[in-house]
């Protein structure tokens, strides 16, 4: 594998003004969740019968899966910042629709658009955040944006469910539409402009080389486990708790716990990456090892207990791998092409939270949901081998990058 010390990102110089990143990642996470729950809870108010309510939900995934890398080489050649930018426009353009369209297919064009602006601004501030970080304290900064994206999804259906309840889903589009063109004007006055740098040109082997290269290929793996862990206990903790016996409001508090300990951890592991005591690899195992031993515990004993500590283990568990997997991608990809590869691993993050709820569920209605639980736990323990093939400490991964 031959490697290339990158181009000079060319940080400002001084604290980066983050803020309004953060506030992106909140908002797409926020708008996920939030509209989900809240519509899921009013479908038959709103005119959608359950099929429409399946594919109401699917229509903001698919135009991610889609468009994300998409979107993520865009803000590569016209830099992340207007793609940011038109993506929260879309985004709010989109929720406007929500707003004033009644019946399924207005809904369903605004939950389709809200996912295509989202899989513009979410890549392309995950590649703004590596380009405006010194190399060397990446891993924290992507802690905060991932706690704050974990804040928008652990807010959004309680929020949601708020504002639905004292004006109705109108409302809540409102408030969305608010909140996208707040953020997009922060972006524009407060994030520093980022020069798109030359870009080598590519052929189908070295893209095909770069996708395949392990240093991009094992971290990507490893954050769809993760996703595919918090995917699939949000939508089965309620039903596994339902199975034997344990009330809803129990399971909910417990995906909450869940996603609140995903929110503290991730900055602590990501400063503890950039101090050299957390790498790629540790990071990796002891994530993935911790999602396993929380799905298989829910699996032996399935108890209130049980729900608590799986959901401590999962979130911290998802927290110590995520910040630590995305410095470790920024690191070893070239600046002029860091929205491509955010994009792509947010695709490869998109794929695992369809997964995790497919595996749980498959294996669970053909057998017995504790079962389920048992089938991801081997998944998890699948990602565990795969994060070992990366450095178990941090080295000179910020000057020395895949040749992508």
């Amino acid at each position: 594998m031959r490697t290339q010390r990158p181009a000079p990102a060319h940080p400002p110089t001084g604290t980066p003004r983050l803020g309004p990143l953060y506030a992106a990642g909140f908002v797409t996470a926020f708008g996920a969740n939030g509209i989900a729950a809240a519509v899921g809870g009013e479908h038959l108010e709103l005119g959608l019968t359950l099929a429409w309510l399946g594919v109401f939900l699917a229509l903001y995934d698919v135009a991610e899966l889609i468009l994300k890398p998409v979107f993520g080489a865009l803000s590569d050649r016209i830099g992340p910042r207007p793609v940011i930018i038109g993506g929260l426009v879309v985004f709010a353009a989109a929720s406007l629709i929500g707003v004033f369209g009644t019946g399924p297919y207005w809904l369903g064009l605004a939950r389709l658009l809200q996912g295509a602006g989202a899989s513009a601004f979410s890549p392309a501030s995950s590649a703004a955040v590596a380009r405006l970080v010194p190399a060397g304290r990446r891993g924290r900064y992507f802690g905060r944006y991932g706690s704050w994206k974990g804040l928008g999804y652990a807010g959004g259906p309680v929020i949601g469910a708020l504002v639905v309840h004292v004006g109705g889903t109108q409302w809540l589009f409102a408030v969305l539409v608010v909140m996208a063109l707040v953020t997009a004007a922060a972006v524009l006055v407060r994030v520093d402009p980022i020069v798109p740098l030359p870009r080598q040109r590519a052929t189908v082997a070295v893209m095909l080389r770069a996708a395949t290269d392990r240093q991009f290929l094992v971290p990507v793996v490893v954050l769809a486990v993760g996703s595919a862990a918090i995917g699939a206990l949000t939508g089965m903790l309620p039903a596994l708790g339902n199975d034997v016996g344990i009330p809803l409001l129990v399971s909910t508090i417990a995906v909450a716990v869940l996603a609140v300990t995903s929110s503290l951890v991730q900055p602590v592991a990501g400063r503890l990456h950039d101090a050299g005591r957390l790498g790629a690899g540790t990071a990796g195992i002891v994530g993935t090892l911790a999602v396993a031993v929380a799905f298989a515990l829910l699996a032996v004993v399935p108890s209130v207990p049980a729900l608590f500590v799986a959901a401590l283990l999962a979130g911290a568990g998802v927290a110590t791998l995520t910040p630590v997997a995305f410095a470790h991608l920024a690191g070893t990809t070239p600046p002029d092409r860091l929205g491509r590869t955010m994009g792509s691993a947010e695709l490869g993050r998109e794929t695992g939270d369809a997964i995790g709820p497919l595996v749980v569920g498959g294996v669970g209605s053909a057998i017995a949901l504790p079962f389920g639980f048992a089938a991801f736990a081997v998944v998890a323990l699948l990602g565990t081998a795969a994060a070992a093939w990366l450095p178990s400490r941090p080295r000179e991964r910020e000057d020395a990058a895949v040749s992508r």
